[in-house]
């Protein structure tokens, strides 16, 4: 197979390999608060491109995947990408929690550590910006990205696949706190594209979930929790706003990849049923 390198993204890798189809290559690389960390998880690259195909499966909506080729490569059809990112919200977590205690979003019950929100939140943000940023409606339909139509059924859809997932998720013992899909345009119509897996998505586990405190996550939730203790998070913020370079993120612990990568197979064997070696 011929293939022509198009990008290296934060963790895959997209080629061209004619025909109009392109090859996703998921790699072990693990990304947090939009930065390559210098560390690998094992094993990572293959669970997300299985699961992509798992969730494809199972959602039963037109997508561009076209076949997996194991352990870690998707062939999919070449397709025009929406240009934003599409957050679904059931709970109240991460960066929004952050936003409402800030004031920049109003709910309207008092807000709680990981409660579950009254409805559920369409949030996009942005996808080809050098870091993503929520963006709203009305500036994406100024910039031309989409038809009201268009953003409305991505919306729509956006919030029913959520809806599907968590159904699924828990019957399998989890909460899925949130999720983030993206879409393309194959000729008229508005297809699911990309990835879907533990990159993409919040997962909390039933037994021990609690209001009010930080959950413990199956996906690199626990990377993340680990990086705002070093400090990593705040000497960012602060290299963001002033302009200035980006700090190097510190080295993994050993027994952080080892864990991390436990729980990235462990809820693919739960999700899907099947044994992943």
């Amino acid at each position: 197979m011929q293939k022509k390198l198009i990008r290296k993204g934060k963790v895959k890798d997209l080629y061209d390999i004619g025909n109009g189809r392109l090859l996703f290559e998921f790699s072990d690389r693990v990304s947090c608060f939009d930065v390559i960390l210098k560390d690998k998880i094992p094993f990572k690259g293959e669970v997300l491109c299985r699961m992509a195909s798992f969730w494809f499966k199972k959602l039963d909506t037109p997508n561009n995947m076209i076949e997996i080729i194991r352990p870690n490569q998707m062939i999919v059809k070449k397709c025009e990408v929406v240009p934003i990112e599409c957050v679904v919200r059931g709970y109240l977590y991460g960066s929004f929690y952050d936003r409402v205690k800030n004031g920049e979003v109003k709910l309207s019950v008092e807000p709680i550590l990981a409660m579950k929100l009254p409805e559920v939140i369409f949030d996009p943000t942005t996808k080809f910006e050098k870091k993503d940023r929520v963006i709203s409606k009305g500036e994406i339909l100024s910039k031309g990205w989409m038809t009201e139509k268009e953003f409305d059924w991505i919306k729509q859809k956006s919030i029913e696949l959520y809806k599907k997932m968590s159904d699924i998720a828990n019957k399998a013992g989890f909460i899925l706190a949130d999720v983030k899909f993206e879409f393309g345009k194959d000729d008229d119509r508005i297809i699911l594209i990309d990835s879907i897996g533990p990159d993409e998505f919040r997962l909390w586990s039933k037994e021990t979930y609690s209001p009010g405190k930080s959950q413990d996550s199956f996906d690199k939730q626990i990377v993340r929790d680990w990086l705002i203790k070093q400090g990593y998070k705040e000497a960012l913020d602060k290299a963001v706003k002033s302009g200035k370079n980006l700090p190097e993120p510190p080295k993994l612990p050993d027994n952080l990849i080892k864990e991390t990568t436990n729980r990235y197979i462990y809820v693919f064997e739960k999700l899907t049923g099947e044994k992943f070696r």
